[in-house]
């Protein structure tokens, strides 16, 4: 299936919300990790759906900083994946020219994850497919804290003047600095929000909502949300 748009049309930026691997392990009568390594898997097909697709920047919802507080075996299994992930996907990663980048408050990781980010980054960086953004115990009102505070230190400091502090400065002090603002949010899973992710880089973001867990997400429903968004009438607030 292809998509009915000219490349013009296709959204730069797309990012996804990956929600409902627990419920759909439960529907199945199977533990949550189930379902989390059946949402690894649509994550693979995702990856390589939006490659071939043509769209630049796809920011993916991996591990919010809600997510510490679920059960303890729970996010050891997480972590488990996340490790797996970075052992076994890079070099394929990097392989198809995806240059990968990692969001999220990473201090709260263990050190050994820490450390192969920062190699799967670095091995990465110079690749120029698609720009892959993996969010990790992130939060966007933590994000947007951390950059006024950053931008309060340098105006104590005297590097910035308060009346310079606009949008273009607090932007440039996100964690998504060098990335374009996501055109398309995608959630999975039938809820309707947006649940702390990329509060600031979605203002103008279109939402949408999909009645599927993310374990079955396909290349299908990929195409549909695109087509969705091209059909769109985007203002940014201005009259018609």
């Amino acid at each position: 299936m292809s998509v009915d748009a000219s490349p013009d049309g296709l959204p730069r930026h797309i990012a996804i919300i990956m929600d409902g691997n627990g419920r759909w392990a439960q529907a199945r009568g199977l533990p949550r990790i189930a379902g989390h390594r059946r949402g690894a898997d649509a994550v693979r097909q995702t990856v390589k759906a939006a490659a071939e697709l043509g769209i630049p920047y796809l920011t993916l919802f991996g591990f919010s900083s809600e997510n510490w507080r679920r059960p303890a075996g729970e996010v050891h299994d997480l972590m488990g994946l996340l490790r797996h992930f970075l052992r076994g996907e890079i070099a394929e990663l990097h392989k198809n020219g995806v240059r990968l980048r990692i969001i999220g408050e990473l201090g709260r990781l263990a050190p050994d994850i820490v450390a192969m980010i920062d190699n799967a980054i670095a091995l990465t960086q110079e690749n120029c497919g698609l720009n892959l953004t993996v969010a990790l115990s992130y939060g966007g009102r933590a994000e947007i804290v951390a950059a006024a505070r950053e931008i309060a230190a340098k105006a104590s400091a005297g590097e910035v003047a308060v009346d310079a502090v606009d949008e273009a400065l607090i932007a440039r002090h996100l964690f998504t600095a060098d990335l374009p603002d996501p055109d398309l949010l995608i959630r999975t899973s039938g809820e309707q929000r947006i649940s702390n992710f990329l509060l600031w880089q979605c203002a103008y973001a279109e939402l949408v909502f999909l009645d599927r867990l993310w374990p079955d997400f396909t290349r299908d429903d990929l195409e549909n949300a695109i087509r969705e968004y091209h059909g769109r009438d985007r203002r940014y607030g201005a009259a018609r």
